[in-house]
């Protein structure tokens, strides 16, 4: 018996296979380089859309909550869709929470915290609504990852909206915790 548990034993090690090749191995089970969207988890907000907007530019400045939001730019692009980019300062002596800005869309809240995703675009003329577009799986274009908004800190925002029709040359832009405040679309 303790032969047969011997041989048993001996038959499980190792295979005789060469250094090298055990080395081959142990490469495959390394991990890769994290995608952009782990990268994006280290605390950094997505900004991506709002690269390149000129800071001193001002269609509209509304407060809220002790905030200051000054919307930079409102443009239509070929694609079909609006991209408004603009800045949020917290004018406050204490932190701010910016969790209310995701909205209260349950499905979109659940794949989006911490984002902007709660905005809103109102063509009165129209008579229409437009919800912040997301992709299949309910994550926003628009700024996620946002972290609470230190005393006197500002942070840049982008959302990305179906575009009305090219006859609406403004529209009312809302986003929780602030006023509701017109723009005007350019491009």
């Amino acid at each position: 018996m303790t032969t047969v548990l011997g041989l048993a034993l001996t038959s499980c090690g190792d295979d005789g296979g060469s250094d090298e090749a055990k080395q081959g191995d142990q490469g495959s089970s390394a991990p890769s380089a994290p995608s952009p969207a782990e990268k994006k988890e280290e605390g950094q907000p997505d900004t991506a859309a709002g690269e390149g907007v000129d800071p001193n530019a001002k269609l509209a400045e509304v407060r809220g909550d002790g905030m200051v939001m000054t919307i930079h730019q409102a443009k239509r692009d070929p694609g079909g869709f609006i991209t408004l980019q603009a800045s949020i300062k917290n004018e406050g002596t204490q932190s701010k929470n910016t969790v209310a800005w995701a909205g209260t869309e349950t499905a979109l809240l659940a794949m989006n915290p911490n984002s902007v995703a709660g905005a809103t675009l109102v063509d009165k003329v129209g008579k229409k609504r437009y919800y912040i577009l997301r992709d299949t799986e309910n994550r926003c274009l628009c700024t996620t990852g946002i972290p609470p908004l230190l005393a006197g800190k500002t942070t840049s925002v982008f959302m990305q909206f179906p575009a009305p029709p090219s006859t609406t040359t403004e529209v009312d832009f809302t986003l929780p915790t602030f006023a509701t405040t017109s723009v005007k679309i350019s491009g």
